[in-house]
């Protein structure tokens, strides 16, 4: 019996703005392709503060996360693939900015909490892969855990453009509510 797909509000949004100017041969594979092809530039540009064309280059590639979720759903092409090393391409982009920009600018503990709770997830994913042989979907709490990253993150390089320490507060709370939601989805990927 095929699975049902949950399609989103955020699902059908994406399909009507964003989708219609992505080509047709595109799929959603393809743009994990391109994070994981990006992440490492992001991270780059961030390490030697090339700050304006990283948080491009970081918004860019954080946002292709929801349009291949939405392509991928609403299309009826998701595939284990795309199961497996989404959220991989996920936790490279975030795992590598976080190393960078969280101790410089927030703390380093919270830097290690959140990269932890990652290769937590990601070991977990690969365990249940290759020695249970299950496929681990996306839950929405990983996807909350991706948004408040992403927002923190884009705090803080907000942040290096405009000196204003409110927004370092609201990016560690942000942090803070994003590591619930990872141990959200330890909990849920370990009981699942």
């Amino acid at each position: 019996m095929p699975q049902k797909i949950n399609i989103t509000r955020t699902d059908r949004f994406l399909a009507k703005v964003f989708l219609p100017l992505i080509p047709k041969w595109v799929t959603p594979n393809h743009i994990t392709i391109f994070r994981f092809v990006t992440a490492p530039f992001v991270i780059g540009l961030f390490l030697f503060e090339y700050y304006a064309v990283g948080v491009v280059l970081f918004a860019v590639s954080a946002f292709s996360d929801a349009i291949d979720g939405a392509l991928a759903r609403t299309t009826d092409q998701i595939t284990d693939w795309g199961k497996f090393f989404d959220p991989l391409a996920d936790k490279l982009l975030i795992g590598g900015t976080a190393i960078i920009l969280i101790p410089k600018f927030l703390s380093v503990y919270l830097a290690i909490a959140i990269v932890a709770l990652e290769l937590i997830i990601v070991l977990n994913a690969y365990y249940r892969k290759h020695y249970m042989h299950i496929t681990i979907e996306a839950h929405k709490s990983g996807k909350a855990k991706m948004i408040f990253q992403s927002v923190g993150m884009l705090l803080i390089v907000a942040y290096i453009f405009v000196p204003y320490a409110p927004l370092l507060v609201v990016a560690e709370y942000t942090f803070y509510i994003a590591i619930i939601f990872a141990i959200i989805s330890v909990c849920i990927y370990s009981s699942a």
